[in-house]
């Protein structure tokens, strides 16, 4: 039951009139139970492992608020580390191991069975397993008191709007909006209705349609020209924004509408002009959480620069393992984390304390999309292989093939997006559109919702981080 469906629109609905006839605990007691129906609408079995997290958590973090003793404190921690990541690793690693394994002894004349590899993805967990484990763990550090009430610390994991592809939560954040009741006004409702049409015109508009770009370049058994290659891997930079931004901005908007305040997750990524901002404006969520609990916990800047360099190196690999288990994810991270060291060392040689604006900050920005686009490739490759199959050929004589035809259609698309977008670092206002006069607000509202009717996929493609 994905955002972009009409089960969900039925469902929404049904949930929005419920909530607003309710008080607040009944409020949260019907939102666990649409969050959980919404998750059993992938898979009814995934709900056991959600709520496996949610009671192993619950109790980890009761017995770490009442327990003094610094070694057994350790041990409650590393029993919700274990049980959270062992879950983790088992239905997302294990068939990357597997594959690993079957490699190996297959040298050897060894088969494994088809069996031993199939394992299924609960579609979410990587999401939710990071949001549990940060409510642990701030308790751990002391930074958080532990929730008396089971029921609204479920509902905090399983809260349906960002399970399955985030933003991803802090329980210092969310659960304090979960016992408190919630005042719904109409600037807070319309605001969220807005994020929910902006982020389905970014997704079925904008990135189901680049998808058809991508898709002719980067199928198995393409034999695409450096030009395709090119102006497909740009196309993909946007549509993998659109869909995921998307996402958020949906998420977003559906959470204000029942009252809630999600986190910003995207913050015009692609005005980044070197790649620490660019980390500060892309999946905000997900690089605040390694930044505070995998970089800051392997030492972060305090032991010099090796040191720093290294702890920023291992978390954007794991960072890139965090997205998949796959060899190209592995390198992406890899190739972020090299960025990342180059740029700390570049500055601490140059001893620049701040970044380029006017047009050295607009070049800054063209030049480090590119590097960006060049991390994309290595996300959207299916394999090694084809990685250095498209990197081959794009240091090849140069070839425009069916990219000259594209163009069109690209900047047609992106048309809408780049001026948004402009309008938003203009006004530095993420929410100028609902600060227009009613009549421009109107004429945009109509605009996107027409362009959603018409343009849109019928049958669109599912959110590219359900994967994760």
């Amino acid at each position: 039951m994905g955002f972009a469906s009409l089960e969900f629109a039925l469902f929404f609905l049904l949930v929005l009139g419920l909530y607003y006839a309710l008080p607040h605990r009944a409020q949260n007691r019907m939102l666990l139970l649409a969050s959980y129906v919404f998750y059993a609408a992938w898979d009814a079995r995934f709900c056991l492992l959600l709520a496996l997290s949610t009671l192993v958590d619950f109790a980890v973090g009761r017995a770490l608020g009442a327990e003094t003793d610094p070694r057994a404190r350790k041990r409650l921690v590393l029993a919700s580390l274990l049980t959270n990541l062992g879950i983790l690793g088992f239905f997302k690693y294990v068939g990357f191991f597997a594959e690993g394994l079957a490699d190996l002894v297959g040298v050897f004349g060894v088969t494994l069975s088809s069996f031993t590899l199939d394992v299924v993805l609960p579609v979410g967990i990587s999401f939710y397993t990071f949001q549990t484990l940060s409510y642990t763990l701030d308790i751990y550090r002391s930074r958080l008191e532990p929730t008396r009430g089971f029921f609204d610390f479920a509902l905090f994991v399983a809260f349906f709007p960002q399970l399955v592809a985030g933003p991803i939560e802090r329980a210092r954040r969310l659960l304090p909006q979960v016992e408190t009741a919630r005042s719904i006004e109409s600037a807070g409702f319309n605001s969220g209705a807005w994020l929910v049409l902006w982020g389905y015109f970014k997704k079925v508009v904008i990135a189901d349609n680049l998808a058809v770009i991508v898709d002719a370049v980067y199928r198995p058994g393409s034999d695409p020209t450096s030009g395709e290659i090119i102006l497909a891997t740009w196309a993909f930079a946007w549509q993998i924004y659109c869909d995921f931004s998307g996402y958020s901005d949906i998420a977003r908007g559906i959470a204000r509408m029942l009252g809630f305040e999600l986190m910003l997750n995207f913050n015009l990524p692609y005005a980044a002009r070197n790649p620490a901002e660019f980390w500060r404006r892309w999946h905000i969520s997900l690089s605040t959480w390694l930044r505070d609990y995998l970089y800051i916990s392997l030492g972060g800047n305090r032991r010099g620069s090796w040191m720093t360099w290294r702890n920023l190196f291992l978390t954007m690999v794991i960072g890139g393992l965090w997205h998949g288990a796959a060899w190209p994810f592995v390198f992406w991270g890899a190739y972020h984390g090299l960025l990342l060291m180059g740029h700390r060392a570049w500055r601490e040689w140059r001893g620049v304390e701040a970044d380029a604006t006017g047009w050295r900050g607009a070049l800054s920005c063209f030049v480090w999309f590119q590097f960006v686009s060049l991390g994309w490739l290595l996300f959207r490759a299916e394999s090694l292989g084809q990685v250095v199959d498209l990197l081959g050929r794009l240091v090849s004589a140069f070839e425009w093939g069916m990219a000259a035809r594209w163009w069109g259609p690209f900047v047609s698309l992106l048309a809408p997006l780049v001026l948004f977008q402009l309008a938003q670092w203009r006004w530095r206002d993420l929410d100028v559109v609902v600060r227009l006069p009613m009549l421009a607000r109107g004429c945009v509202y109509a605009g996107l919702g027409l362009g959603v009717l018409i343009l849109g996929e019928q049958i669109g493609q599912p959110f590219i981080y359900f994967q994760f």
